[in-house]
């Protein structure tokens, strides 16, 4: 084979070893995934308890149902901004909920409700009563990150512990609820649904590196017996014998 060949056959083949670590990597992946949404799905099944009465471990929390009730912090309320539903513009309400007896609150998302510019909303017209109790699942913080601050104090673009933390004047509970129940209600923001399980995208990825393997695999084979077909001589006719002049 040519060095150029040669070139191309090794390069062919560190890339096949490549494609196939990522494929089995995507593998591991799901399965990790799996073995998670089997976590996650008997948190979802476990019956309500009083948000009191929840894990104080985040990963035994999360989405586990819980009942609350208290006085709604109307005057702190937060917006989420950039929040979809059905393919429309929107923003999710997050209100403190202050527990008797306890200075910590409970941040409620008490659904979503439509904003053309997904972050401007009139928060009076979606107050419910002060005080209420109502179920909800459990959800963990997003990871802080320098998004830069809103224009308005009041609207949020993540989630997340430290945007919340300076936004309220007491502490919050580790984890807020997603308050559930009737979505297409409207007397109050429309309510978020439990999450769906699903594998996400690491099969068709595994899939997907296992094919570039393939393909660069059988690259270097055509590569290889096209170089070895140009090396070999035409054969002369066993008849052939040379002519002479006369």
């Amino acid at each position: 084979m040519s060095v150029r060949t040669t070139i191309f056959v090794h390069f062919a083949a560190l890339s096949a070893a490549l494609f196939l670590r990522l494929g089995f990597w995507q593998i591991g992946r799901l399965h990790e995934k799996q073995a998670r949404n089997i976590v996650v799905a008997q948190q979802q099944a476990a019956a309500a308890v009083p948000v009191a009465a929840l894990p104080r471990d985040t990963g035994q929390v999360h989405y586990r149902l819980a009942t609350i009730s208290g006085r709604f912090d109307y005057e702190h309320e937060l917006v989420a901004s950039n929040r979809t539903r059905r393919g429309s513009p929107g923003v999710d309400l997050l209100t403190p909920m202050r527990l008797l007896g306890s200075d910590t609150a409970v941040l409620v998302n008490r659904g979503w409700v439509y904003s053309p510019d997904a972050t401007s909303v009139d928060r009076a017209k979606w107050r419910e009563a002060d005080s209420m109790s109502l179920t909800g699942f459990a959800e963990l913080y997003s990871a802080d990150a320098n998004l830069g601050a809103s224009a308005d104090p009041r609207v949020v673009r993540r989630v997340s512990a430290r945007e919340v933390a300076t936004r309220l004047p007491y502490p919050v509970a580790p984890f807020y609820l997603v308050a559930v129940g009737d979505t297409a209600n409207l007397a109050h923001p429309a309510r978020r649904e439990m999450p769906v399980l699903d594998d996400g995208p690491h099969r068709g990825y595994a899939f997907q590196w296992f094919a570039f393997a393939a393909i660069a695999v059988i690259g270097a084979g055509i590569v290889v017996r096209g170089a070895e077909r140009r090396g070999v001589p035409n054969p002369v006719p066993a008849d052939a014998t040379p002519s002479h002049s006369e």
